[in-house]
């Protein structure tokens, strides 16, 4: 019997290399920036054509290398940065493992020009799909000019797996964004078919944050320092009114290093609980510096996930210096007692006259009514309720016993008519009172619709009534394909990022299609037409923004996925917010309009519309 066992050629195991370390056009530009940063630079410029896929060009001006080193950077295994095992604890460098090249040469063309301050000439290196075609001596500056050319070109299924340009470019920002952000004393330049995205100069880490995320974040960050001989962390965490539900800008790095950290961020999320809502993260941008040897790096190809020697005592440290940051700046807030809907109690100097009188239902009375309701009328801003006070409790009771008596009349003579509503999930439905009867909804904390039903106590979210309203009116509309627009009179102005000027110029033609109607100003300010009609007395600009924020990080969905996705969002922007004050001929056109619908007990996410309180579950309160 032959011998089964073979050793793979070079361009097959530096191919299979490759699988692992070059994922997409965003992980040739992590691996050479890092380069270049060991390489002690102080610019880097990367150019891209066709998001990374024809072209990706990294230039820097650091030590350079010889026309011997040049040759053997490419080989695999073959590194700078350490020379025995032990050094894999006490790491300065952002590489040390010698594949990065060897990946890159393995599956694109590349062409090198390289040279170092003591040298006259530097040397021009070409290498196609590993093999070295040519080497020569060439006029270059000092440092190192990256051309890779045609990226997958000779894996083919690996091309043809790569996302659209937008999705690309996208994912390369994110990287750059983890780059520059620590980098903040080396000047960045990032072009992409010619146009400049990026130009960042040295400066603070507080403003590369600025520089990358946007000026108005500048107002939002309070700033942490926690000194120990353990670890010290640097950075500043944003305040809790600015936390997003999505895409929240969340940055860790140690020893100058990206890192992606679940326990700490835990520790992060600890210190900001009550302060922020269910669901929502808080913006950071945190900087750890430890010993080395007390970390291991050497765990994943990507580098980000990090071993540390003393996880618990630094996720203390961590949780009390946030801490400690939010109290010190007063963003801890102060006891809110809740007096909606309290009623107002008099005091009397001599005595307190009690009345206990006998309770009676009527139908055109609302107990939830203590306070004036103040309502637009459409959907636009809320007002303030304005308190209403008694002035004497004689007024609550007055006319008392004719109510009483009109009410008792008023049961002998209707009987009460339920009318089940079919839909699907589990769990018994909901039963209203319909048909000839008046309708009667109260409503609680300005966030719920209360009914009687057939088996006890009907409870709405009016928020996400409205959401799966509206949601279902999009996609009627889009399936339909007559959705139309509505100007604004005046056109609102959107200042984006690079990055959220590329996830826009994915979303451009779907939001186009549901209504929306925008204009490229130059560079990433754009202007907002129009907006899907029927949406009034929503920020046009907020509801792109959020639109923007909500795409996920893994590239976008399928078509259907994805106008599912956006009507949902834009649902969302636009319904009855919680804490609105409703008419009663509002909740009755809200509850009618949710009962049509084919699911309406619960929202596109699966959350919870209407829940039943059982009768038994009541008698048991009393």
């Amino acid at each position: 019997m032959s011998d089964v066992i073979k050793l793979l050629p070079d361009s097959v195991a530096n191919q299979i290399a490759a699988g692992e370390v070059i994922q997409r056009p965003a992980s040739v530009i992590k691996e050479l920036v890092e380069n270049a940063i060991d390489a002690q630079a102080t610019h880097i410029q990367i150019i891209l054509k066709d998001a990374g896929r024809t072209l990706i060009q990294i230039i820097d001006d650091g030590v350079g290398m010889s026309e011997t080193d040049a040759r053997l950077a490419f080989e695999r295994h073959s590194t700078s940065k350490i020379r025995s095992a032990d050094d894999l604890f006490t790491l300065h460098t952002m590489g040390f493992r010698g594949e990065a090249l060897a990946s890159i040469a393995a599956i694109s063309q590349v062409e090198l020009r390289t040279r170092r301050s003591d040298a006259q000439l530097g040397t021009r290196l070409v290498i196609n799909a590993s093999q070295c075609e040519s080497q020569e001596p060439d006029m270059c500056p000092v440092g190192s000019n990256f051309m890779i050319k045609n990226l997958f070109f000779n894996v083919p299924a690996r091309r043809k797996f790569l996302k659209s340009n937008q999705v690309e470019l996208s994912n390369i920002v994110k990287e750059f964004e983890k780059l520059a952000l620590v980098n903040n004393e080396v000047e960045f330049t990032l072009m992409h078919n010619g146009n400049v995205m990026y130009k960042l100069m040295k400066g603070t880490f507080r403003q590369r944050i600025a520089a990358l995320m946007g000026n108005n974040i500048d107002q939002q960050l309070l700033p942490v320092s926690i000194d120990t001989s353990l670890v010290k962390v640097q950075g500043y965490i944003g305040k809790p009114e600015n936390a997003r539900k999505r895409n929240a800008l969340q940055f860790m790095f140690v020893n100058e290093r990206y890192m992606r950290h679940p326990y700490f961020h835990k520790a992060v999320m600890s210190a900001y609980e009550q302060l922020i809502p269910e669901g929502e993260q808080p913006n950071y941008f945190l900087r750890f510096t430890v010993e080395p040897q007390a970390i291991d790096v050497n765990i994943h190809p990507t580098k980000t996930e990090i071993k540390f020697e003393d996880e618990m005592p630094i996720w203390q440290i961590l949780a009390a210096g946030v801490k400690e940051t939010l109290g010190r700046f007063s963003e801890v807030p102060a006891i809110d007692f809740d007096t909606q809907d309290a009623p107002a109690i008099p005091a009397y100097n001599d005595h307190v006259e009690v009345h206990h009188p006998e309770i009676s239902v009527d139908s055109s009375y609302n107990p939830f009514k203590t306070q004036s309701q103040v309502s637009s009328g459409g959907h636009g801003r809320d007002h303030a309720p304005a308190r209403q006070t008694m002035s004497n409790w004689d007024e609550l009771f007055a006319n008392f016993e004719k109510k009483k008596r009109e009410g008792l009349g008023q049961q002998e003579t209707e009987q009460p008519t339920d009318i089940s509503t079919p839909a699907d999930g589990a769990g018994e439905q909901p039963v209203l009172p319909m048909g000839d009867l008046q309708s009667v909804y109260l409503q609680l904390k300005g966030r719920y619709i209360l009914s009687p039903a057939k088996s006890g106590l009907m409870v709405i979210d009016q928020h996400r009534a409205h959401v799966r309203i509206l949601f279902d009116r999009y996609i009627g509309q889009i399936h339909a394909g007559n959705l139309s627009s509505q100007a604004i009179l005046f056109p609102e102005v959107l200042h984006l990022s690079p990055a959220q000027g590329v996830a826009l110029q994915e979303l451009l033609p779907e939001l186009e299609q549901m209504g929306f109607q925008l204009a490229n100003l130059g560079g990433n300010d754009w202007a907002i037409n129009a907006i899907p009609a029927g949406i009034d007395g929503v920020d046009p600009a907020a509801m792109v923004q959020q639109i923007i924020d909500s795409v996920d990080n893994g590239g976008m969905p399928l078509k259907k996925r994805l106008q599912e996705h956006l009507a949902l969002t834009v649902a969302r922007s636009a319904a009855i917010p919680a804490g609105r004050t409703l008419q009663q001929e509002e909740m009755d056109v809200l509850v009618a309009d949710l009962l049509r619908l084919p699911e309406p007990n619960y929202t596109p996410d699966g959350k919870t519309i209407i829940t039943v309180i059982p009768m038994d579950q009541i008698t048991k309160m009393f």
